[in-house]
C-alpha cells in the first residue's frame, strides 16, 4: 500500500441557500463532539430550536462572503491540495467533516 495524505476541515455548505445551509448545520449540530448532551436532548434542540430559524440567518452571512469559486474555506483548502500536489509524489486528497467533499470520497479517491 503507498502512503497518501488526506486533507480534513471542518466543512461548508455546498452553497449560500438556506436548504444547504440547513443540511449543514443539521450534519453538524447533530455530532454529539459538537453539542455533548445526550442524542433525545440534542435532536430537540437543533430541530425545534436552532433549525426552524438558524439557517435562514446563516444563509445571508454565507451569502455576503461567498465567492465566484463558492465557500471561501472549500475555496482556501483546495488551493492548498492543489499547492501541495505539485510538490509532493504522493496522492493528496481534500476532505470536509461535514458535507462535501466527503471523507468517505476522499478515501475512495486516495484507493484509486
Amino acid at each position: 500500500m503507498k502512503p497518501g495524505v488526506l486533507l480534513v476541515n471542518l466543512g461548508s455548505p455546498d452553497s449560500p441557500s438556506v436548504g444547504d445551509v440547513r443540511r449543514y448545520l443539521r450534519e453538524f449540530l447533530m455530532d454529539g463532539r459538537v453539542i455533548d448532551t445526550s442524542w433525545p436532548l440534542r435532536a430537540a434542540i437543533v430541530h425545534g430550536c436552532i433549525l426552524p430559524f438558524r439557517p435562514r440567518e446563516s444563509a445571508h452571512a454565507y451569502q455576503s462572503v461567498w465567492t465566484q469559486a463558492g465557500s471561501p474555506l472549500i475555496a482556501t483548502s483546495q488551493r492548498v491540495t492543489t499547492s501541495l500536489r505539485a510538490r509532493m509524489e504522493i496522492p493528496i486528497a481534500l476532505a470536509m467533516r461535514y458535507q462535501n467533499p466527503s471523507i468517505e470520497h476522499a478515501l475512495k479517491s486516495l484507493a484509486r
